[in-house]
């Protein structure tokens, strides 16, 4: 299942995948997803499309800001 918004997006990292959504992870995959000539974005983009790809971006940054506060 592709997730479609950010609680379905979290709880499949989190639950699902048993992945903790540390600083460094998040921070690694956003480095990752931003750049557009990286070989894991362009199969990304590929897969599940650009407006996933930004869905996804967003919800890193969103899931950064969590561990703000």
């Amino acid at each position: 299942m592709i997730p479609s918004n950010y609680q379905e997006w979290k709880n499949c990292i989190t639950q699902d995948c048993k992945i903790e959504l540390s600083n460094s992870f998040i921070e690694q995959r956003l480095l990752i997803l931003k750049n557009s000539y990286h070989e894991e974005t362009l199969k990304f983009k590929d897969l599940y499309g650009t407006t996933h790809l930004i869905n996804t971006i967003d919800w890193f940054e969103t899931a950064k800001s969590e561990l703000i506060f």
